[in-house]
């Protein structure tokens, strides 16, 4: 392509230097970060593709943006004669104020996060890349140069911009005449990347990582002279450009058609992650509404998961012409890890997140979306068990964020959780509810849980003593959303959740023996009942004789509708004010300790060990105790009676 980039007579250079996080960003791309140095040519090409879709857009309410050229395509060119290589594109293009803010700064936020998380380990590192949208500075992986000339679609030829950056500390950047609309980033290839002069490497990088792209990526074919030509031939002339790439909208092909190399290549575009997805979904849908929908689920999380505030959403297209990079309207936000792309017939032209969030068939849309998301883990979990095993451990919070937000798929989504349990006693979290419904007890009605700080609390937990002597499964939470989490779920099967930390334990029916011993043992500690409570009454609501132990002398146990001790926990640590209630506390009085102290009749000794228990009790909940001094001075004096006896 001619060069016809002037610099205007009033042009004026500036210097400006990097932001910090970009110098660092920028030396270790110089160095390298990226294992395979091609990726920059997918980099360069997917922003010059998004360039061309951002010009659609903006050509739909103003259609003289297209500057009489609608044809929209992307061209690589590459000059061994002066160590060049050039991709181009004439798509929205920038202004001087946008070069600055866009190359001389990273856009997306999080940088100084990805920098925390380098390890050092170029193979590791180079997969952060793709999460923090840094894909133009790949270019100084093999140029010790790069020049971008650009102009605004809808701008003088006079207002373009040539920006300029060896990588180092700073660039420059000034104003030049540029008769097209569009982007030009021109790299001065380094010694040791001459590759990447050769055409034919370059054509067989571009159909590897653009195939999917769906305007023509173009380089240009010298066109063989005719004998009618002669020497009057004009050899410029005889310059044309073909198609790289397949050009077509890879969502709008046939599943049959699609590899899956092809499949995993759009979903570095779409995504701008180095790494592959785990699974997809592509599907068309036909009848009263007609879309096409391409779902991914990526193989990591993203830097910015936890932010729910975060940009996130699917690329949207109507009948083939990009609208919106970050659809969030078309999925919820428990599903806000999934990308991809929806096509619709059947929205406006002129959509826009006013009009998205009034269309009803954008609802209904969402709705088949989700299950067909849902469907996709379901479909996951039963196929390739290994792999929803990487999904759970990666996405598996986030998920548990759905039946608080999605009450129609609460079956759902329920189905797709994974619980660590007594069943096998390891921290890995494994099990389905369903699997825990095949193996319960004949007569069990309800499916228990414990919840704990920690994996170690809630395996070690008292509360598990009579469901272990039973043979009854317990699921072991130990994640901060679980008790919040069960408050929303609530039943799963037709069986209702149930905390054993809380309320009266009911685990079926006693037959007679065990009923009768359990009325003796209530009946004889009843003065004993009655002397604790006067103990420690300001503290607990009640005392009584426990249905839960076996092993340890008491408990502490939640009412039956307060919020459980693992929410208060979280809601002290956000400041937020708990409302207040007071635990009940189970004696076990077949356990020695509570024997000694039924059998205690000096009062003040008595007092001693009661609090003790109470305290005892308290840990073994995963508590902090108020006055853990106390504690040890009870815990002391009692060491040291024991040894004088």
């Amino acid at each position: 392509m001619t060069d016809t980039t002037t610099q205007s007579p009033e042009a004026k250079a500036e210097t400006l230097g990097f932001q910090t996080e970009a110098r660092q960003l920028l030396k270790l791309m110089i160095h390298s970060l990226y294992s395979n140095k091609e990726i920059f040519l997918r980099e360069l090409i997917s922003n010059a593709a998004d360039a061309a879709d951002k010009l659609r857009f903006e050509a739909l309410s103003d259609n003289t943006l297209f500057e009489n050229d609608p044809d929209l395509r992307v061209r690589v060119e590459v000059d061994a004669e002066s160590k060049t290589l050039t991709i181009s594109d004439n798509g929205i293009g920038m202004s001087r104020d946008e070069a600055v803010t866009h190359l001389g700064t990273i856009a997306k936020s999080g940088t100084a996060e990805f920098l925390g998380k380098l390890s050092g380990d170029q193979k590791k590192d180079s997969h952060l890349i793709g999460q923090f949208g840094v894909g133009f500075y790949s270019a100084f992986i093999v140029a010790d140069k790069v020049d971008v000339y650009s102009r605004r679609a809808g701008l003088q030829p006079d207002a373009g911009v040539h920006w300029q950056s060896s990588g180092e500390s700073d660039f420059s950047v000034e104003n030049c005449t540029i008769p097209q609309r569009g982007t030009r980033i021109v790299l001065h290839i380094k010694p040791e990347s001459q590759e990447f002069l050769d055409e034919f490497r370059v054509r067989s990088v571009i159909k590897k990582y653009s195939d999917h792209i769906a305007i023509p990526v173009e380089m240009r074919e010298m066109k063989p002279l005719s004998d009618d030509d002669g020497e009057n031939t004009d050899a410029e002339d005889a310059v044309v450009f073909e198609a790289i790439n397949n050009a077509t909208a890879l969502w709008t092909r046939s599943r049959n058609d699609i590899s899956d190399e092809e499949y995993q290549e759009f979903y570095k575009y779409v995504s701008h992650d180095y790494e592959g997805p785990l699974s997809w979904s592509h599907n068309r849908v036909e009848g009263k509404l007609e879309y096409t929908s391409l779902l991914y689920i990526p193989s990591h999380a993203p830097f910015d998961l936890w932010n729910r505030d975060a940009v996130r959403g699917l690329k949207l297209y109507v009948q083939r012409t990009f609208i919106m990079d970050d659809a969030e309207q078309f999925l919820p936000l428990y599903l806000r890890f999934i990308k991809g792309v929806v096509d619709s017939n059947d929205l406006s032209l002129n959509v826009s997140r006013e009009i998205l969030q009034q269309d009803p068939a954008v609802d209904s849309m969402r709705s088949a979306l989700t299950k067909r998301a849902l469907d996709m883990l379901e479909k996951m979990a039963i196929n390739e068990p290994e792999k929803y095993k990487t999904f759970w451990s990666t996405f598996g919070q986030v998920l548990k964020e759905g039946p608080a937000e999605d009450f129609a798929n609460k079956e759902k989504i329920a189905k797709l959780f994974r619980f660590a349990s007594t069943h096998n006693d390891t921290a890995e979290q494994s099990e389905s509810l369903e699997a825990y419904v095949s193996r319960m007890k004949e007569g069990q009605e309800k499916i228990y849980y414990v919840a704990a700080e920690n994996f170690a609390t809630a395996k070690n937990s008292p509360y598990l003593e009579v469901f272990r002597k039973k043979g009854i499964e317990v699921l072991l939470l130990s994640d901060r959303l679980h008790d919040w989490l069960m408050g929303h779920l609530m039943e799963f099967d037709g069986k209702m959740f149930e905390d054993v930390a809380r309320g009266t334990l009911d685990l079926g029916e006693l037959n007679e023996d065990e009923k009768k011993h359990q009325e003796e043992i209530e009946k004889a500690s009843e003065g004993l009942v009655k002397r604790v409570l006067d103990v420690v009454k300001e503290q607990v609501e009640e005392v009584r004789v426990t249905q839960r132990l076996t092993e340890s002398p008491a408990c502490l146990v939640v009412g039956e509708h307060d919020m459980g001790a693992q929410m208060r926990r979280i809601m002290q640590a956000a400041g937020q004010k708990v409302p207040e209630s007071k635990p009940v506390f189970e004696l076990n009085p077949e356990h020695p300790l509570v024997v000694k102290l039924g059998s205690e009749t000096d009062d003040n000794r008595f007092r001693e060990l009661s609090l003790l228990l109470l305290d005892q009790a308290h840990l073994a909940a995963g508590d902090t105790l108020e006055d853990p001094a106390s504690f040890v001075h009870r815990l002391n004096r009692l060491l040291l009676e024991l040894s004088h006896q």
